[in-house]
């Protein structure tokens, strides 16, 4: 028996016996040799004790690979179990993995893991590390397995699914599993980790599945990497929309009356009103004709629009009428604006015809992906779609970027790029063929973006099914890439649904239509205004714009009441504190919810009917007439508390 092994570089080694990919490793260097965690072996990654006997192409993974990360995470994972079922022999395990978070287990007892038993639980797995115990690795088959797993439903039905009649799995001591594709030969070798966190995740993320206790961790090759990691995740959790949301009382999701169904609260409907306004104003200034249009439509306009045939997995099941009619939940709102569209004869004196909507749809997302405002299962697009003659494509491409950049100036939006997300042309499947009309379409948005002189990235196979696209890509508050507004050209949907208009000839023309959506959906955009802001919302957009607080109620509460009434009356969103309660804690309580302005009202102020000023952040006390601090406060809102 002969064999080669081709390494990265190219270079091959000869061997006649199965060689380890440890004795492999050492043979290529000591240093090496010391380093390997693992390798993959044409892709697929396995562990040190692999044993090699037929020709492979072979990469040694050390802990400079992010393959590395995964072992070590995953040997982890696998040492938690192992010390979680000596603590509780009653545990049964579920699902296990790692992702760029760090890695997780799913446990169920009948008392399930609380996060103060955590520390216990650390300490019990750095003694199983320093100890350096063997992690061995071996074949067993699925009979033998099936007898240890036999009181563990989750495992033996995770069991079921492994393919062939061998199943390899690791062992530490007495503890066996399997499901892992490489861990460390021993426990010694695991560097940093930390248990983080404990929360409840359905057995394969189905909400129809019981309710499975998910421990949550991280690890790394060195100390530092770890500090910052857990650093890290201290801002996030600073500025977690769905903490700040319920610390600020401005939305909540209750998993009992709907997973991924918001209730906004009074302050959270506030914020998202005035959103909503301000772009209502801004699109019908800017030639947009607002439209409601219904929530259900007959299926078989999505099977025409090709949404049915690709995105069916992610909409709800069909409604069955029990007359033959099939109505669905809407997932995407163009079918309707094109409904609007067709509804009358047009004429290339109308085009561009702009369509726009506050439209709510509703996906069907797994239980697990849920997360407060950003992944939801109802949510409400700012959606438009304008349709054009072929010669009006690259004007009105220009005319929406134009719109959304001076959106993005409003918010205080400057963290962004531009990408032109183009079809893969091999993936037949996921983009219509046309090669014409791919071709054309993607010249089409790359002349606008040259045109307009903007510098942008390329990505082939990020376009949407009917056609290529602008996304505009921002950074979130915890450094997450995210696309927060698009522009689509699309030649098929009108194509599909025979849209024309009559042309200055008197003959029926094919228009082209235009998807774009400014900031996404109302949920996701407030969640990323939400993390922005800490909670601290500029004036304009603060629920709560002025805290009114009398130094004593029986003294001062009309002169307070009286103030907040003019607020009100000038529009402005104020409120009286007028709880029996210490001024200092008043206050500090304004400071806590984050109110731009807080004003103090004693007897001077009444004397001098004015009001005692301080803004969010400060200690500093300004005394104002009422009028200047009028002044001072529609400036703010007026100018979306920017610095000019």
């Amino acid at each position: 028996m002969s064999f080669s092994i081709t390494l990265p570089d190219g270079s091959k080694k000869d061997f006649t016996d199965a060689v380890s990919i440890s004795d492999l490793a050492h043979g290529i260097g000591t240093s090496l040799g010391k380093a390997a965690l693992g390798a993959k072996v044409n892709g697929q990654i396995v562990a040190l004790d692999y044993k090699l006997s037929k020709n492979a192409e072979v990469a040694i993974i050390t802990d400079r690979d992010e393959e590395g990360l995964a072992i070590l995470r995953d040997t982890v994972a696998f040492v938690l179990e192992a010390v979680a079922k000596k603590a509780y022999p009653e545990i049964h395990f579920g699902e296990h993995g790692t992702d760029d978070e760090g890695f997780y287990v799913d446990t169920d007892k009948e008392n399930q893991i609380k996060i103060n038993e955590l520390p216990d639980l650390e300490k019990a797995v750095k003694k199983v590390i320093k100890a350096g115990e063997k992690i061995a690795s071996c074949m067993m088959s699925k009979d033998e397995l099936a007898d240890i797993f036999n009181d563990d439903p989750y495992k033996s039905e995770m069991l079921k699914a492994e393919k062939g009649d061998q199943v390899q799995v690791y062992k530490l001591g007495d503890f066996i599993d399997f499901g892992f594709d490489a861990l460390l030969p021993n426990t010694g070798k695991i560097k940093q980790f930390k248990l983080l966190s404990v929360a409840g995740a359905y057995w394969k993320g189905q909400s129809s599945n019981p309710m499975l206790q998910r421990i949550s961790g991280t690890a790394f090759f060195k100390k530092a990497d770890l500090d910052a990691d857990i650093k890290r995740r201290e801002e996030i959790k600073e500025r977690d929309h769905r903490t700040i949301g319920r610390d600020l009382d401005l939305f909540f999701v209750d998993p009992k009356v709907g997973a991924g169904l918001p209730y906004w609260m009074p302050k959270g409907a506030t914020i998202r009103r005035v959103v909503e306004r301000y772009i209502i104003d801004k699109e019908v200034a800017d030639g947009y004709q607002h439209v409601y249009t219904p929530v259900l439509m007959n299926v078989d306009a999505y099977k025409t629009s090709g949404h049915w045939a690709h995105y069916r997995d992610d909409m709800f099941p069909p409604m069955d009428m029990g007359d033959g009619e099939m109505l669905e939940l809407r997932p995407m709102n163009c079918p309707s604006h094109i409904q609007i569209y067709k509804h009358h004869i047009r004429s290339y004196r109308e085009l561009p015809i702009r369509i726009a909507e506050l439209g709510m749809m509703h996906r069907y997302e797994k239980s697990g992906a849920l997360s407060g405002l950003q992944r939801v299962r109802e949510m409400t697009l700012n959606d438009g779609h304008t349709f054009v003659t072929l010669d009006q494509v690259q004007s009105e491409f220009s005319k929406i970027l134009t719109l959304i950049l001076d959106v993005y100036k409003d918010f205080d939006i400057t963290d962004y790029y531009f990408r032109l997300s183009y079809r893969d042309p091999k993936n037949t499947k996921k983009y219509f063929a046309n090669d014409e009309m791919w071709e054309r379409s993607q010249s089409m948005l790359k002349k606008a973006m040259d045109d307009m002189g903007l510098d942008y990235v390329e990505a082939e196979g990020e376009a949407a099914f009917y056609g290529p696209k602008l996304d505009i890509q921002t950074k979130t508050a915890l450094g997450a890439d995210e696309t927060m507004s698009t522009i689509q050209l699309d030649f098929m949907l009108p194509e599909r649904f025979n849209l024309t208009y009559v042309g200055q000839d008197g003959e029926e023309h094919r228009p082209v239509m235009i998807h774009r959506g400014i900031v996404g959906t109302m949920e996701r955009f407030i969640a990323y205004l939400i993390e922005i802001y800490k909670g601290a919302f500029p004036t304009w957009l603060a629920p709560v714009q002025v805290e009114i607080i009398p130094v004593n109620l029986d003294a001062h509460s009309d002169y307070a009441k009286k103030v907040r009434d003019e607020l009100n009356k000038r529009g402005f969103r104020a409120e009286a504190d007028l709880r029996n309660e210490k001024l200092g804690y008043k206050i500090r309580e304004s400071q806590t919810q984050k109110v731009p302005y807080t004003l103090v009202l004693g007897d001077k102020e009444i004397k001098d009917k004015g009001v005692n000023v301080r803004r969010y952040g400060t200690e500093e006390e300004v005394a104002k007439s009422f009028d200047e601090f009028i002044s001072e406060i529609k400036q703010d809102v007026k100018s979306y508390s920017r610095e000019e």
